[in-house]
């Protein structure tokens, strides 16, 4: 299905399409995604993306996700954003029931922007609030306050939309877990339908990663990040909260994110914008990370690529592996006992408490959440 293959999609299983919007009024010291500070090139980027969308025309099944993802997608005009969604509405087919998500910061919400939002079809809200203590939050240079975030989330809450998600931080340098708790409390008791919890990471090229090299942030200890990541957990689960992925957690099987189930099932997926990512059938390609390199390729005619990969077999176990114990779904037993010493290296990790077996299905545990990244290496050749 890429520009360069020129494939449809055939698989039975609906596609997602994802949509990179990399622009914010600020740039977090911790982001290393790809996103500019500045709205002034908001146009070409539009323009792009549209002719980016005509590569794909009538060669696609109806999409049952789409989301909106940045970047701040929220820094976008009521203009812009109805031209975005109405051209992707033109282009591609949807199912009746896609779940339509859409990345917002918390101090560019109104009541006119949550009705735009709910009128052009979104029903799924991932709200950036990271942390409802101000100190955190004057840590990490986010623009908002806990108050702003309280106020943008009774707005989504006022307005009906079907599935309210908060993105929130742990592990900040000196973040103590009595103060992360009083977070949970406070989000747990908007009551929200989902909720992301990520620990602090920090990369190299960014502000952080400079302030690591210098020793004025201290990284966490092993035990200090696996108590923060089992209290999580332990806390959500007891407020009826599903931990499905290791990272995430929804109030109920319907509130599970079908987009992002999509990359840890390896499922097809279409990525338009600077640096989006796409995949089909063991195939993988991505666009150009830097915006005006993007626009550039695109307004001559040019398929953005940076790069495209065909994985070879064992890629693709790997990569089944590494996804499939992210999630409570697991990795097939079967296929991953079949290989030679695998049935030793499962029954460890069984007595160990780090993987159960359920219904033909290896899934781990909370414990096995925590080693999760590095379980596929276990079961490499």
């Amino acid at each position: 299905m890429s520009p360069c293959s020129r494939r449809k999609m055939t698989e039975n299983s609906h596609p997602g399409l994802y949509v990179h919007v990399p622009f914010c009024k600020t740039k977090c010291p911790y982001c290393d995604f790809t996103s500019v500070p500045s709205l002034s090139s908001i146009p070409d980027w539009l323009a792009g993306i549209k002719k980016e969308m005509g590569l794909y025309r009538d060669r696609l099944p109806p999409f049952d996700s789409l989301y909106l993802g940045g970047g701040t997608p929220s820094v976008l005009s009521a203009q812009d954003f109805s031209d975005l969604v109405r051209s992707l509405r033109r282009t591609f087919s949807f199912l009746d029931d896609v779940e339509f998500t859409v990345e917002i910061n918390p101090d560019d919400v109104t009541s006119d922007q949550a009705l735009l939002l709910r009128d052009l079809g979104v029903n799924r809200v991932s709200l950036g609030v990271q942390s409802l203590d101000d100190r955190d939050l004057g840590f990490l240079k986010r623009r908002h306050t806990a108050d702003q975030a309280l106020r943008a989330i009774e707005t989504f809450k006022t307005q009906g939309f079907a599935t309210l998600g908060l993105d929130l931080m742990y592990g900040l340098p000196g973040q103590r877990e009595s103060s992360w708790m009083k977070t949970l409390e406070r989000a747990v008791s908007c009551s929200p339908e989902h909720l992301s919890c990520y620990q602090l990471t920090i990369h190299e090229s960014t502000p952080f990663g400079e302030l690591r090299k210098t020793g004025k942030i201290p990284p966490l200890t092993e035990d200090k990040e696996g108590s923060f990541f089992l209290l999580t957990s332990a806390f959500l689960e007891e407020k009826g909260y599903i931990h499905y992925e290791v990272s995430n957690f929804a109030k109920g099987e319907e509130n599970l994110c079908r987009h992002n189930l999509k990359y840890w099932k390896r499922t097809s997926s279409l990525g338009l914008g600077p640096s989006a990512h796409s995949y089909q059938d063991g195939v993988r390609w991505w666009n150009l990370r830097e915006l005006q390199a993007y626009a550039r390729a695109l307004e001559q005619g040019k398929p953005p690529l940076a790069g495209e990969e065909t994985l070879t077999q064992e890629q693709v176990y790997l990569e089944t592996l590494l996804l499939g114990f992210r999630t409570r779904e697991g990795v097939d037993a079967e296929a991953l006992t079949a290989r030679k010493g695998s049935r030793e290296v499962l029954k460890h990790l069984q007595q160990a408490g780090v993987v159960e077996v359920v219904k033909g299905k290896v899934v781990p545990t909370v414990k096995g959440f925590l080693l999760a990244d590095s379980l596929p290496l276990l079961f490499a050749e």
